[in-house]
């Protein structure tokens, strides 16, 4: 009888709301996944940052996350709990404000 350790996978909170992608690594072959990645990231502590980083749309994910969350680390941590990024001062693409509103919204906690 052969004993496999289980594998332990974090749970992803944006990806499967907004593509049905179930698992990081499904994500990270998903042209459509790649580009809210950031979001996955800026929202959700608990994933395994390996794997990402070593994709190369997964590490201009991480950037772009870095900088979302260095801009608006108030916002953010006044609404959900987690563990703060690198700070990054990059510039932020304000077209994607509305996206990152609703999905801080969709992790938000409801009363």
């Amino acid at each position: 009888m052969s004993h496999q350790p289980a594998v332990q996978t974090q749970p992803l909170k944006i990806l499967p709301a907004y593509t049905h992608v179930t698992s990081l690594e499904g994500a990270l072959q998903d042209p459509r996944c790649l580009r809210v990645l950031w979001l996955e990231i800026l929202f959700n502590d608990q994933l395994d940052l390996q794997p990402i980083l070593e994709h190369p749309a997964g590490r201009e994910a991480y950037q772009k996350a870095c900088r979302w969350y260095t801009t608006y680390r108030s916002l953010i941590e006044s609404v959900i709990p987690r563990a703060p990024l690198p700070s990054d001062a990059g510039t932020i693409d304000e077209r994607d404000y509305r996206t990152f509103v609703e999905a801080l919204y969709f992790v938000s906690p409801k009363p």
